[in-house]
């Protein structure tokens, strides 16, 4: 049997339920993504991470691997969305460090019962609309960026945090012209 025929009855018993055959899987391509992976990052232990995080998503989205498709090159490509999006997050904090550590950090310290508020209104917000806002506003994602880490389509994270920033205003009683 070749070894892409093997591959092909692997992912058709995997997508069938099958934990031994996406084990198996695994096992034959583990080593090929966490070189790959190495190589794109240039850390071994983030690499190593990154592969795990790409076999779970592998494993949740067995369904979407077209029939004949390359399972190597599948996996090297949830792997490299893994990795670039790890890349953003670490640019993000990176950044978001170095204006803290220059002074450019919160402008305004808000005082304990906003606080209080404002934690309150964040918990009464719809589950999606509270992660918009969380995503968008407090940890400085874009509309995009939050939409594809929500699987949300992309008018939606707009939506959700047009209204959950309106109601967070409403709850702290600031108007959106002084916000």
């Amino acid at each position: 049997m070749s070894p892409a025929s093997l591959d092909e009855a692997l992912v058709a018993a995997a997508q069938g339920g099958s934990a031994e055959a996406f084990a198996r899987l695994v096992e034959r391509h583990q080593q090929a993504l966490r070189a790959f992976l190495r190589r794109a990052c240039g850390d071994w232990s983030t690499a190593d991470d990154l592969a795990q995080e790409t076999f779970l998503a592998a494993w949740t989205q067995l369904g979407r691997l077209r029939a004949g498709a390359s399972v190597r090159a599948w996996l090297c490509g949830i792997g490299y969305n893994k990795h670039l999006t790890a890349r953003r997050s670490w640019a993000r904090d990176r950044a978001r460090d170095a204006q803290y550590g220059e002074g450019g950090g919160p402008a305004l310290e808000a005082a304990p019962k906003d606080r209080v508020a404002l934690e309150r209104a964040m918990a009464d917000l719809p589950v999606e609309q509270r992660a918009c806002v969380a995503l968008c506003l407090a940890a400085e994602f874009s509309h995009s960026e939050a939409a594809e880490a929500l699987d949300l389509p992309l008018g939606t994270v707009k939506s959700h945090v047009t209204r959950g920033r309106a109601r967070l205003l409403l709850a702290l009683g600031v108007s959106d012209d002084e916000g």
